[in-house]
């Protein structure tokens, strides 16, 4: 096994990626690989993107999975621009009251004053992800799902080698894992986390793929599998019931848009946080970004877009079904917002969803295109590392904890309600840089996906740079405690011209600022970039 790697270096340069006939672009290599053997075998990028999906459930089994959510927005090869969203809501039993009398006796504390808890069965919402594959592939594949799973199932039965940044996030991970059935199935003979280069089975969870394989999603949500998950949650204390399960429904929403220095940005509507992106590239456009050449002003105009998109969307976006969510993607909207911005920084405005461990929480994203014109961007995820902390029995199936971003308040617009999804940081990017110039993009982490898809769109098109060296280039992340992070390579002069403008700037490690990833489709010629912050790579034929 190798010695531990050193996790912050830049020292090698990587070109972006091109082919005629397929691209996968992701976190970890032996998904890129699912993915493109996939797409010599006959698929199209929906079937790719779920044998990548399924992969990285397998080889980055603490950032994404089945117990989770899924999401996509997409571009067919006949022009259809759609999104597909696969996300469960709370427990029927979950009523504000119930919730906080379940928090303080499990907790401790005052149930008028309690919080949502962050891990364990009471943050366990309706898992989507099995029939989000599922819909994804029979809607819009070419293959069976038991087709684009073969190389997951391979890899949970046979083994596979950890890679780098997995194994540093799988060991601080390594005490969220809350029941005996995820020690014993996700860490080595049940008491650490595999080391760089170790071989790691997880031949239970390759049983359940086996499953998913065979009878398609039903047993998640109907049979043994469900009763499983209904099981581990209830025994733990959570509220969670059958009938959730049997009640959910894939949706395929119409994506939200707006048009930045001439492309057309696709983004998902609430529940997830689009909006904030679009608001924010919107507030940059009328401030003048675009045209903008001096390095200090590009950070200061965009850092202060980003407050404000913020601001109004960590207050507003939610469940649409539940409460209404003002049209924060319209230009006239930030036009007026764009009017607080001035010469110095605006000091702390309210940033971050009430009460919500949202902020740092990280999962995968994975960007497909073929030759025929498809081009899709689809994002699985637990929300934290390892969710819950829970694994239902044998299955090998971590679930998720997105009630986490619930709010226990009674006035908030995210609070807690019985079937209501929680406001959900998962953006999946779709980009129309011309009439047959399509991409799929995305940058995962939590409050650093708006930030990035605002940066490596900016990158793109304001400063024309390719494809991997937008994805390269130095970010900064505004954080919820009114810093302005930014990477040690960041240029110093600027951060020093960032301080004096009144920005309380900090530096982190790269691990902080998101993994994006881009794959594009330029009328038949197929393109990619990966995150260098990240073990992934770009594959392409």
């Amino acid at each position: 096994m190798d010695s531990q790697p050193n996790l912050d270096r830049f020292a090698s340069r990587r070109s972006t990626a091109y082919g005629t006939r397929g691209v996968v672009a992701t976190s970890q290599p032996l998904a890129a690989e699912a993915g493109i053997e996939t797409l010599r075998e006959g698929g199209n990028a929906f079937d790719a993107a779920v044998a990548t999906a399924a992969t990285l459930n397998v080889v980055e089994p603490m950032s994404t999975g089945l117990g989770g959510d899924a999401f996509a927005l997409y571009r067919t090869a006949d022009g259809e621009v759609g999104a597909m969203r696969a996300c469960g809501g709370a427990p029927e039993a979950a009523t504000r009251n119930r919730m906080r009398e379940a928090v303080a006796e499990q907790h401790g504390g005052d149930p008028t004053a309690v919080e949502m808890p962050e891990r364990g069965p009471l943050a366990v919402t309706v898992p989507g992800a099995p029939r989000g594959w599922e819909a994804t592939v029979s809607e819009f594949g070419r293959l069976s799902l038991a087709d684009v799973l073969e190389d997951a199932i391979h890899h949970a039965t046979e083994g596979f080698p950890v890679s780098e940044v997995i194994a540093s996030a799988w060991a601080l991970c390594e005490p969220e894992l809350r029941n005996d059935a995820a020690r014993e199935q996700y860490l080595v003979d049940g008491e650490r986390a595999p080391e760089v280069g170790e071989r790691m089975r997880l031949p239970k969870f390759g049983e359940t793929l086996e499953t998913l394989a065979a009878e398609g999603a039903d047993p998640f949500y109907e049979g043994d599998i469900a009763a499983e998950i209904v099981e581990t949650v209830q025994s733990a204390g959570g509220l969670l019931e059958r009938s959730d399960l049997e009640a959910f429904e894939v949706e395929f929403p119409d994506p939200v848009s707006t048009t930045y220095n001439g492309t057309e940005v696709y983004e998902l509507p609430p529940n997830n946080q689009g909006l904030i992106a679009l608001e924010a590239l919107n507030i940059a456009e009328s401030l003048g970004v675009p045209e903008t050449e001096d390095h200090l002003e590009r950070t200061h105009l965009l850092a202060e877009s980003m407050k404000l998109a913020f601001t109004d969307g960590h207050h507003y976006i939610t469940d649409p079904d539940y409460e209404e969510v003002p049209p924060l993607q319209s230009k006239r909207w930030a036009e007026e917002r764009a009017e607080a911005v001035g010469e110095d920084a605006i000091e702390s405005p309210d940033v971050g969803v009430l009460d919500s461990p949202a902020e740092d929480a990280d999962t995968v994203l994975l960007t497909v295109a073929d030759g025929e014109g498809n081009v899709v961007s689809f994002i699985n995820s637990l929300f934290m590392g390892f969710g819950s902390g829970l694994v239902a029995g044998d299955t090998g199936l971590t679930l998720q904890n997105r009630g986490a971003s619930f709010a226990l308040s009674d006035s908030h617009p995210n609070r807690i309600e019985p079937g209501k999804r929680p406001f959900h940081t998962l953006i999946p990017g779709l980009a129309q840089f011309g009439e047959d110039d399509w991409a799929a993009f995305g940058v995962m982490g939590g409050y650093m996906q708006p930030q990035g898809h605002v940066q490596v769109l900016s990158n793109l098109l304001d400063r024309e740079m390719p494809l991997q060296a937008a994805l390269d280039e130095p970010r900064w992340r505004y954080r919820e405690d009114g810093t302005l992070a930014v990477e040690a390579r960041f240029d110093g002069n600027v951060q020093s011209k960032l301080v004096r403008r009144g920005h309380d700037v900090r530096v982190d490690v790269p691990l902080q600022f998101g993994g994006a990833q881009i794959a594009r489709w330029n009328d038949g010629v197929l393109s990619g970039a990966t995150e260098p912050r990240k073990d992934g790579t770009v594959d392409v034929y």
